[in-house]
């Protein structure tokens, strides 16, 4: 049984789905503060917080848990420099109680959601995993500390690993059963998305001026089903005893803002309002995945290979929740 922390939420959820197509059996832990009971398709489900030891201890003694996938994490980046503390005691603490009841129920392979966060302002696009590692943000900084304990834990215990840095996550379910879920919304398509709605008046783009193509940022888009498979393909590498490892998980395109806008108006057949508006500190002007090593070592390469597809299956998502 793979234990999912986090399971309730936009690529938990769609991971356990993945898993369940496995063929494994899954139980989904989360404390519902951001994430949707409704998500979750399969039947075991634990509420509670990573911050409850005696909650997880529980958990592993009543369940014959063999691995775990960690996604339970708070991810706003603002949020975060607002309330370091908050992200500290959440996405590292936290985390390191779910580490120690693991090794007391002899539970030695996880799966880690990190981010491509750790890397910072990037020296040299596409991003290989050996770059440069200097987060820019408290968030970035948790994600990079928690793989460097799960290294360290490796050494002294045996425990098996791998972290799977993310690009920006897109899309949703392509078969409608579950999809995205943030209230607040802050990624970029379903805000779009959400324009060509009327859900909002309009599109506030941040920042005009960066040294790309039409003066907005870059991004790699990777769709949420693709990330959940790699989850399912990473957790057989250490079933098989596979070396421990950190893959970027992206299609290695990038699209400017402006371009992910003009995809969804093709997408929607709908006028987007759009109001030019300044930078975000902290924002960099190109983040695109080189995600060779996941081909190479997990044999997992995206099967959405465009941004057209991913905005297709999050506005159909949308609209059938009567947008």
């Amino acid at each position: 049984m793979i234990l999912v922390t986090g399971g309730a939420g936009y690529i938990g959820s769609h991971t356990i789905k993945e898993l369940l197509r496995d063929g494994r059996e899954v139980v989904a832990l989360d404390n519902l503060s951001a994430g949707h009971r409704e998500l979750v398709l399969c039947e075991e489900f634990v509420e509670g917080d990573l911050a409850d030891l005696g909650l997880l201890r529980e958990t592993f003694r009543r369940y014959p848990i063999q691995a775990v996938i960690h996604f339970a994490a708070y991810t706003a980046v603002g949020e975060s420099v607002a309330d370091p503390q908050k992200y500290y005691a959440n996405n590292v603490a936290a985390g390191l109680n779910l580490l120690r009841a693991m090794l007391e129920a002899g539970v030695k392979a996880i799966v880690f959601s990190s981010s491509a966060a750790v890397y910072g302002d990037p020296v040299r696009v596409p991003i290989p995993e050996d770059h440069p590692k200097d987060p820019k943000n408290p968030y970035g900084r948790t994600k990079l500390v928690f793989e460097g304990v799960l290294r360290d834990y490796g050494s002294a215990y045996g425990l098996r690993h791998v972290s799977l840095r993310y690009f920006n996550a897109a899309g949703s379910d392509p078969e409608g059963e579950i999809g995205e879920l943030h209230d607040p919304e802050t990624h970029l398509i379903p805000i779009v998305l959400e324009a060509a709605a009327g859900l909002r008046p309009y599109l506030e783009i941040y920042g005009t001026d960066y040294p790309t193509k039409d003066g907005t940022p870059v991004r790699d888009y990777i769709h949420v089903t693709d990330l959940a498979r790699a989850h399912v393909v990473a957790l057989r590498a250490l079933e098989e005893g596979r070396a421990a490892e950190a893959y970027n998980l992206g299609t290695g395109q990038g699209y400017t803002v402006r371009e992910v806008v003009e995809v969804c108006r093709r997408v929607t057949g709908r006028e987007i309002p759009v109001v030019a508006g300044p930078r975000r500190a902290g924002d960099p002007a190109a983040l695109v995945a080189d995600p060779s090593r996941a081909n190479r070592d997990l044999g997992w390469e995206p099967r959405f290979t465009t941004l057209e597809p991913i905005v297709e299956t999050a506005w159909r998502w949308m609209t059938r929740r009567g947008a």
